[in-house]
């Protein structure tokens, strides 16, 4: 059209200037000269009409001048992952504090110094460390005077066993075989003496008194025996027996206090061992060439990437602290953050692609955490995962710390369909496109491969030089309307439906309105008389169902609002009133829960015992999104409900058989006793 109005605006300007007085040079060659411009400018105003038509006719036939496309190629595609990091070693000699609870830094070699294996790195300090040996030496002297004490006792405790088995109990001994000895020869005295006063009292020389006395004499010498005869077997017997295990007892005892003074010795030996080989550690030396690189951590927090700890002379480490590194220059690698949503596509061994202070290098992916990294303040729902690229080969001139860009390549698609991503519209989880062709604009469904920022892998769907619309949205009313719907169903599935009783959803154009879905129609009838809200103006049964309670799910109410455990189940603990006397007839496993697929099948029943609003949510199940519902689309329960509304049997529902199924129920169709919950 914009080429129209110049063509005309210059037929404008040459008939203003054909129109212009002629010079004097003769009447009829003026003349002649107008009538020429005058049929020129019929012959330009014709065209200029015919080209318009012919614009307008095109517009009509096929895509409009304003609909952008995109000829199908078939070529290669790169899908790669691009993110920044950090250079360091992949070999790291880490210098750490050893120093039990840790100490503080007295000296410290300066941050990037170059030095040689045995050279003096860091000095902590070692002055708590002085006292507690010097403490520990003095409970060490005790635990030694105690154990040499415990161990002269244990020698006497053996000596002494060995000299009464020895030495008492032999004299002992001897001593009652002598008292034996002794009683006998006095009783072999006293016998004799007996035989002779008993000759000497028959001749009469000697007194009966005189006999009497030396027939006790052998009485008592007699005894004297039996007495030495019992000291001896009690000393064998018994004194020894007793002796003996009273002595070893001692020998026990004291055996064990000397284990408990070595073992007591020994650990005050080993802690002071432990606190002098702790004041050895306050001396640091490197153990092998290299340059000195402080630890200092970057640590996430509320202010994002806030410093950790810092190493410095007089700054406090903690035991196992890192202080300094010693990296091996030789072996460089690159760390980096990979978001979430790309770290799936990553796998140990991809080829990368390094940038380094304008150098190219080459490397491989070496490592991906299964955990994120510590995330800032800020950024806490951002959740990255480091992952290891190192670098082939020994390049030269990098050192720790230097910013990397890395591109890890995912994938090198040959000879591949591609489209541009705004090409692309999704509608209940596939995806279309709409393809230019000589009179109309038709939609492609989709069989999407790999991406990247740009294109998308096209397996099926469209061929070589197709013309794809560009912005389909913006020039295809079908697809604007998938757009809306899916936007719709993203706000369903992140808010949910509304709960009885609940605020009506918000109209941002006007404010609530009074007839809001939730507004009148509140909680389904007792007695079976149709609600008053939007579910009796769409059908919701007031009798189709057992029980009376709140409108159901097209009236504002999710049964699964009530699972308040979250397990995607309800028990009956959990259903609402209204439920508990019908919850086991609903519950057809008999597993005391309703899950979603119980309650779906309460629900179509009641569609398919009157309700009205039920018959017309048969839409949801096309799945295609062709305007149809066909038998393989819904579950079996429902399939007498599609064969009653495939009014012309052609094996698909369509809203106008729907409706004309709606139509034969009036509204709170009669079902069984009591009003039940709202229709959808």
């Amino acid at each position: 059209m914009s080429n129209t109005n110049s063509e005309l605006f210059d037929l404008d300007r040459e008939e203003q200037v054909l129109s212009d007085p002629l010079p004097p040079s003769g009447g009829l060659g003026r003349w002649m000269r107008r009538l020429v411009a005058v049929i020129l400018g019929l012959v330009l105003v014709g065209g200029a009409v015919y080209a318009s038509s012919l614009a307008f006719k095109s517009a009509d036939d096929g895509p409009a001048p304003s609909m952008l496309t995109h000829a199908v190629q078939r070529g290669e595609m790169l899908v790669t992952v691009t993110e920044d990091g950090n250079v360091e070693s992949a070999k790291n000699v880490e210098i750490k504090c050893q120093v039990a609870g840790g100490s503080s830094i007295l000296w410290i070699v300066k941050d990037g110094s170059q030095v040689k294996e045995g050279e003096k790195l860091v000095e902590l300090d070692a002055s708590q460390l002085d006292d507690q040996i010097n403490a520990q030496k003095i409970t060490y002297e005790k635990a030694r005077s105690a154990l040499v004490q415990a161990e002269k006792d244990f020698q006497v405790a053996e000596i002494s066993v060995k000299e009464y088995l020895e030495g008492t109990f032999k004299k002992e001994l001897q001593d009652a075989e002598a008292q034996i000895t002794i009683a006998l020869e006095n009783l072999r005295t006293s016998q004799n003496m007996l035989q002779h006063s008993q000759r000497m009292f028959r001749k009469g020389y000697i007194s009966t008194l005189e006999l009497e006395g030396q027939q006790f004499s052998v009485q008592r010498s007699q005894l004297e025996l039996d007495s030495a005869r019992t000291a001896k077997d009690v000393l064998e017997n018994f004194t020894k027996v007793k002796m003996i295990e009273d002595l070893q007892s001692k020998v026990e005892t004291a055996k064990a206090k000397l284990e408990s003074e070595k073992a007591a010795f020994t650990l005050e030996e080993s802690r002071l061992k432990r606190l002098e080989d702790q004041k050895g550690f306050c001396l640091i030396n490197a153990t092998q060439d290299g340059m000195v690189v402080y630890a200092n951590e970057q640590m996430g927090g509320m202010r994002g990437g806030q410093q950790g700890p810092q190493i410095e002379e007089g700054a406090a480490v903690r035991e196992r602290q890192t202080i300094l590194r010693l990296p091996d220059l030789s072996q460089m690698q690159v760390k980096v953050n990979v978001h979430e949503t790309k770290v799936e596509q990553l796998r140990v061994g991809m080829r990368a692609r390094i940038r380094i202070l304008g150098r190219e290098l080459q490397g491989a992916v070496h490592s991906i955490a299964n955990q994120p990294e510590p995330t800032s303040f800020f950024s806490a729902s951002v959740k990255e995962y480091a992952t290891i690229v190192r670098i082939d080969g020994q390049p030269e001139g990098l050192r720790p710390g230097m910013t990397a860009e890395v591109e890890i390549l995912v994938a090198h698609l040959k000879d591949v369909l591609t489209l541009p991503v705004a090409a692309i519209v999704e509608q209940r989880g596939k995806y279309f496109c709409w393809v230019a062709t000589p009179g109309k604009v038709e939609r492609r469904s989709l069989v999407l491969g790999l991406n990247n920022d740009r294109f998308v892998e096209v397996q099926d769907g469209v061929s070589e030089t197709d013309q794809v619309l560009l912005n389909p949205r913006a020039v295809v009313a079908e697809a604007r309307a998938a757009g809306e719907e899916a936007e719709t169903n993203r706000v369903r599935e992140q808010f949910g439906e509304a709960k009885p009783g609940a605020a009506p959803e918000p109209d941002t154009r006007r404010g609530p309105s009074k007839d809001s879905p939730n507004a009148g129609g509140g909680p389904g009838t007792q007695a079976g008389a149709a609600g008053s809200g939007p579910n009796a103006a769409s059908g919701g049964p007031a009798g189709g169902g057992p029980g009376g309670g709140p409108g159901g799910p097209g009236g504002g109410f999710d049964l699964m609002a009530s699972d308040k455990d979250g397990d995607g189940k309800i028990s009956k603990a959990e259903a609402p009133e209204f439920m508990q006397a019908f919850f086991d007839r609903v519950d057809t496993n008999g597993d005391g829960m309703l899950d979603k697929a119980e309650m779906e099948v309460m629900r179509q029943r009641r569609v398919s015992g009157g309700s009205r609003g039920g018959s017309r949510n048969l839409m949801q199940f096309d799945k295609n999104g062709d305007g149809k519902v066909t038998a393989d689309e819904v579950p079996a329960e429902m399939q007498g409900i599609l064969e009653r509304a495939d009014a012309n049997q052609d094996g698909a529902v369509d809203a106008a058989e729907i409706e004309q199924l709606r139509s034969r129920f009036p509204p709170g169709g009669g079902g069984g006793p009591g009003g039940g919950p709202g229709g959808p």
